[in-house]
């Protein structure tokens, strides 16, 4: 049974003539009088009474005419669904992004997105490098902006750019004259540290370590948010991305003489086809990123490696 046999069915039984509805479907008549007889063969019953310049529907095409109402019925709204899809008139895109991105580029990205694609519901999620693995490998999100390299036998990934780490220091801090300062320079200088998960702390960390110390704790075990804000009032130092110090925050950006930098890009699974939502939102990405209005906006030390 054909899809195009049962709207030349529907269509006949509507019109109660092979020729209208010939006529109405723009195909030659003898093609939707061969289609029918195909079908009824098939059916083992003829569905219509053919009498002279008219047709009635027997039991057997009184009995399929609901059913085949119904087929075309789901088919075409299963086509106006997937076509919504993919011209991106509603869906769903999961994206999971690292503190620092949640709170620079991700806002900006996903406000462009939304306006240009008020149907699609986004959903985000903010947590640490390994955590977004973990839920990308459990298809729990459609793309992630997540710290590289990666290597990953069920992802594949993408570098958008690379930042310079830097030290976030109070206003009124003794370090805050400074342009620069080495990583020895730290050594027991209080400092605001990341929870474990964040790849920043182990960062720091090593850092710290191979220049000989372990750093001098003030309080251990915050958000990025809490960093930044603990920071600010004073508690003490601490180092963060470039990309989360935009020039309004009460904190001086003081660089590392000897630079520490991250490689920030997306990451998907091989395995999956990216839906249309996500190929949309890692290209409007990109764009954004080649934006002159946007780059002059960006820290200092922060390097575009994607194509727009």
């Amino acid at each position: 049974m054909q899809t195009h046999q049962l709207r030349y069915f529907v269509a006949v039984a509507e019109q109660r003539h092979f020729t209208h509805a010939a006529r109405d479907l723009g195909v030659a008549q003898p093609s939707v009088s061969k289609q029918i007889r195909k079908l009824e063969e098939e059916l083992g019953a003829p569905l219509f009474h053919r009498m002279k310049g008219n047709v009635a529907l027997t039991p057997a095409g009184e009995a399929l005419l609901p059913w085949a109402r119904r087929v075309l019925g789901d088919l075409e709204a299963a086509a106006s669904e997937v076509r919504e899809l993919t011209e991106l008139r509603r869906g769903r895109l999961a994206l999971g992004a690292t503190p620092s991105l949640s709170t620079s580029l991700l806002p900006r990205a996903l406000a462009r997105f939304h306006e240009t694609y008020p149907g699609v519901e986004l959903v985000a999620n903010e947590a640490g490098s390994r955590d977004l693995v973990s839920a990308l490998e459990q298809g729990a999100l459609d793309l992630a902006l997540v710290i590289l390299p990666l290597r990953h036998e069920v992802l594949e990934t993408t570098p958008l750019f690379r930042e310079e780490l830097v030290v976030a220091v109070p206003l009124e801090h003794p370090l805050s004259s400074r342009r620069t300062v080495a990583i020895a320079d730290l050594r027991g200088v209080p400092m605001v540290m990341f929870r474990e998960g964040y790849d920043l702390r182990s960062s720091t960390f090593a850092a710290c370590r191979r220049a000989g110390f372990e750093p001098t704790l003030a309080v251990d075990g915050a958000e990025m948010d809490g960093v930044l804000r603990m920071t600010a009032a004073g508690i003490g130092v601490a180092i963060v991305p470039s990309i989360v110090l935009d020039g309004v925050s009460p904190l001086r950006v003081v660089r590392l003489a000897q630079a520490l930098t991250r490689t920030i890009g997306f990451a998907q699974r091989r395995d999956r086809r990216p839906s249309r939502a996500a190929a949309e939102f890692s290209a409007m990405v990109r764009a954004l990123l080649h934006e002159r209005a946007f780059v002059a906006r960006l820290p200092k030390g922060l390097t575009v490696l994607a194509e727009a």
